[in-house]
């Protein structure tokens, strides 16, 4: 209000010294509105001053009007401004639905993999040590890890949100359906972990069982879990390279050539895949020396044994081949195509297992793989429509996320296999939505 009167009283003088250093007479139809009037000469109110007096409220009057009005103005601008600034970065509180439009992925408007993991006291989404499908190799809390702060991250994309898991909402989208995951044991936790998530929204859980009773296992090719009061499978096809792996059949082979990877021919249990809803691929923790030449395992074109072909010159033709079936096989208007990308273990150079208490600061070049790198170049030239759940930067922060010491095999340290609940789950998160995103209820 100080500022109000400071005001007012500024007014008046400047007002007082115009009436007097105006000495000609100005008629007074010249100025009908008061602050014409004042601008008038005293003359024109016949030397009265009370007409003069009470204009001159009028007029500090209109000026203390205005004043309030701005003030209230730019008051409201700064608080919108303030809101739409701070509000997105403080994260979301509430629940994206799938169908949300405001939300672009892989534009210039937002990339859901470019973003932070912050702190989220809402995690984990389930109890390992309640659900059935869990190994109990991936159960670390259960296997005594004595800390769970790597449960309670979230992934924070910077210029949107990754939608919150709605379980009702996940199961009548799946109503009817089939999802199937082909690939190594990395694909098989996703497996897991989304069926764990997915029977939360359950209130009988023996409405879910394994179609052959199996039990879960690292070895066994073909997992099925049923969700009978919604008809839809969740499906996991153990295929660690994608290609067929083969027996030598060339006698006069070196001696080191115990068997083939026949780079040019899809496994042969890809007719189980190609009528799913939706095909989710993985393949890249089995394309390593010790996984393949170490062994006696070299790579096969046609009939050509291909001794001096690089690692990734390898992986790049059984993408190839892949893509070929893809585009032959799957028809894009009944099924949606996922790969996702190479996900990072993190051993240290002498092959130790460190697991930390909390996410690295620094990724240490894990955030980069030429494997992802060689997925997103050939899934850019393909004319099917295939989604990359690009993954390898921002599970490259979360050395908390591995197994470790804790599991079924204390023994053995794990630095490639991931905690559940965890990482895999916040996958799971953005493969719904990128499931889901352009369908309407």
């Amino acid at each position: 209000m100080s500022s109000f009167t400071k005001s007012t009283s500024f007014n008046r003088r400047a007002l007082s010294s115009l009436s007097v250093e105006s000495p000609r007479s100005t008629s007074s139809t010249a100025f009908n509105s008061p602050i014409g009037s004042a601008f008038a000469s005293p003359r024109t109110f016949g030397g009265s001053p009370r007409p003069y007096t009470n204009r001159l409220k009028e007029i500090s009057y209109l000026f203390q009007v205005l004043i309030v009005a701005g003030t209230l103005v730019s008051f409201l601008v700064i608080i919108a401004g303030g809101y739409l600034y701070v509000v997105p970065s403080l994260g979301y509180n509430g629940a994206l639905q799938f169908n949300d439009t405001s939300v672009t992925i892989n534009s210039k408007e937002c990339d859901i993999f470019d973003g932070n993991w912050v702190v989220d006291d809402s995690y984990p989404l389930y109890n390992a040590s309640e659900c059935p499908f869990v190994e109990r190799g991936f159960n670390c809390l259960g296997n005594g890890r004595g800390h769970d702060e790597y449960l309670k991250w979230r992934w924070k994309p910077k210029h949107c949100n990754v939608p919150r898991f709605q379980v009702r909402d996940v199961l009548e989208r799946l109503r009817g359906k089939r999802i199937v995951f082909v690939g190594d044991s990395m694909s098989r936790t996703q497996w897991e972990s989304l069926i764990c998530m997915l029977m939360t929204g359950l209130d009988d859980k023996r409405s879910v069982y394994e179609v052959n009773g199996n039990n879960i296992t690292k070895r066994i090719r073909f997992l099925g879990v049923r969700f009978s009061s919604f008809n839809f499978t969740v499906e996991f096809y153990r295929s660690v390279f994608l290609v067929q792996p083969g027996k030598l059949l060339r006698w006069h082979a070196p001696k080191r050539v115990k068997s083939t990877l026949k780079l040019d021919v899809l496994d042969v249990i890809n007719n189980e895949w190609s009528s799913a809803d939706y095909l989710v691929f993985n393949t890249g923790q089995w394309w390593v020396p010790g996984k393949l030449f170490e062994t006696g395992c070299y790579f096969q074109v046609g009939n050509s044994l291909r001794l001096g072909m690089s690692i990734p010159s390898a992986y790049r033709v059984a993408l190839e081949t892949w893509a070929s079936w893809i585009e032959t096989k799957i028809d894009p208007n009944k099924t949606r195509v996922l790969f996702r990308t190479f996900e990072p273990s993190h051993w240290s150079d002498h092959r130790s297992c460190n697991v930390t208490k909390y996410p690295t600061p620094d990724t240490q070049g894990r955030d980069r793989s030429i494997f992802s790198e060689m997925i997103k170049e050939v899934v850019k030239n393909m004319t099917v429509p295939v989604s990359v759940l690009d993954v390898t930067s921002m599970s490259a922060f979360r050395s908390d996320g591995h197994v470790g010491l804790w599991s079924d095999n204390p023994l053995v340290p794990d630095c490639s296999h991931w905690c559940l609940p965890g990482v895999p789950d916040i996958w799971n998160e953005i493969l719904l939505f990128f499931l889901f995103r352009q369908q309407v209820p």
